[in-house]
């Protein structure tokens, strides 16, 4: 009979997340291995929440306002894989992900403008935050209320360490474009070089530590040799990930649990963050980067799913015209940005009365008109859309001059009908925490 899976790492959420040597936050070769694993093996792995316990379970948004993001990603790890060597591919199969059971809640949240932003921060660009609590599969939130849904639990960042080498062209690159970026776009932070501050690097100290501080890349983006912070809802219970490894041990990490997350999370700090255990099973593939020809990471979904038919999504069109009129070329980021926030303003403008057509035509950022209300905040909306099960996906990207992406948004996570045929009635859905 097979034996209880062992805890391969426990964490403490009353300890301060930079006093546990098994976390960190920075990505470097050298940051010292906290435990090895067999291949074969399935272990428990527990994470604390990605800003390590910076937010609150509260009505206040002022701890999301004030969020230190030099320290983030707290990750558990490195762990050394048994007989794993460069070349290889690390199988991770999940086979569950819960929350503590005496931590059963998360929280979502738009970042300041000023503090990390988000997709929509030129529209939303103050701090705002939604607690959830987890009941079994489901959540609900008392900052959004009228909606319920099943959470598909997955963590945002699983990877394994960068050589050395590897390591020197991501700082080279990104290095790069930031200086390229410094005449394109003077106002817009584009990447996050090396950064000392509050870097944390598991058990190394002394000079070992300085130097991991300052070559260390910083876990903010995914990249494509190794995954990271890719943030994919599917990568869930039952799937399966292919890694390609780059140190002996191939030094793997995981971290940042989402309950929920829709495609994009759109503010950032967009999926239901919490803390909670990961189970997985660790497999290797000998010399599977060259044999299957994988440079970077490749997954299969797992069984796991929101069933929700085709039909029971409310699908929004956005196109690479901007909400000023302007025509941009092909851009999906610009599509997919229109397509949140006419998903919002539908939300909003959802009353009593429909909308006159003339009125209908107006760019969704024209305020200059009551609307009837559904009773939902933008911010309520945009939290709502980071989090809930959306579907996004490229409609078109090669009839010039304009892409187009949709956001499907499934109407049975409401209380209530959203169907464009619905009678319009007002609600008064109460608030989400805002911070000045």
């Amino acid at each position: 009979m097979p034996g209880k899976i062992r805890t391969a790492q426990s964490v403490s959420l009353d300890t301060p997340a930079s006093e546990q040597p098994h976390l960190h936050n920075r990505w470097h070769p050298e940051i010292p291995s906290i435990a090895s694993v067999k291949a074969g093996e399935s272990v428990k792995i527990e994470c604390l929440d990605w800003t390590g316990g910076q937010i609150g379970n509260n009505d206040s948004a002022q701890d999301v306002r004030d969020v230190d993001l030099t320290k983030v990603h707290y990750l558990t790890g490195p762990f050394d894989i048994e007989g794993s060597e460069p070349g290889d591919l690390l199988v991770v199969r999940i086979t569950d992900i819960q929350p503590f059971d005496h931590s059963p809640w998360g929280f979502t949240g738009i970042f300041a403008r000023e503090n990390g932003g988000g997709f929509l921060d030129r529209h939303y660009p103050k701090a705002a935050k939604a607690i959830w609590d987890f009941d079994g599969i489901y959540c609900s939130s008392r900052h959004i209320p009228g909606v319920r849904f099943a959470g598909l639990i997955h963590p945002g960042i699983l990877g394994c360490a960068p050589s050395a080498e590897l390591l020197a062209e991501w700082n080279r690159r990104e290095s790069e474009l930031i200086s390229t970026c410094a005449r394109t776009h003077p106002d817009q932070i584009v990447a996050q070089p090396p950064l000392e501050t509050n870097a944390h690097a598991g058990k190394a100290t002394g000079e070992l530590g300085a130097r991991i501080a300052r070559e260390g890349a910083r876990t903010i983006p995914g990249r494509p040799e190794h995954g990271g912070n890719v943030d994919i809802n599917n990568i869930s219970r039952g799937s399966t990930t292919y890694l390609p490894v780059h140190v002996p041990g191939a030094k793997f990490s995981v971290g940042d649990l989402h309950f929920s997350q829709g495609d994009g999370e759109i503010s950032f700090c967009g999926a239901i963050e919490m803390a909670g255990v990961i189970t997985i099973k660790f497999d290797l593939i000998k010399n599977g980067m060259r044999d299957r020809a994988i440079k970077s990471p490749v997954f299969k979904p797992g069984d796991v799913a929101q069933l929700f038919g085709p039909s029971r999504y409310l699908t929004f069109e956005g196109f690479s015209v901007d909400e000023t009129g302007k025509q941009h070329f092909l851009d999906a980021t610009v599509a997919y940005r229109q397509a949140c926030l006419r998903a919002i303003e539908y939300l909003k403008q959802f009353g009593p009365q429909p909308l006159s057509s003339c009125c209908a035509a107006r760019s969704v950022a024209d305020s200059s008109r009551p609307a009837p209300s559904l009773g939902y905040s933008g911010e309520q909306a945009y939290l709502l859309l980071s989090c809930a099960p959306i579907r996004g996906s490229i409609a078109g990207i090669v009839d010039i001059p304009n892409a187009c992406t949709t956001l499907g948004l499934p109407m049975d996570i409401f209380e209530f009908d959203i169907s464009v045929e619905a009678a319009r009635v007002t609600r008064a859905l109460g608030a989400c925490p805002t911070a000045s």
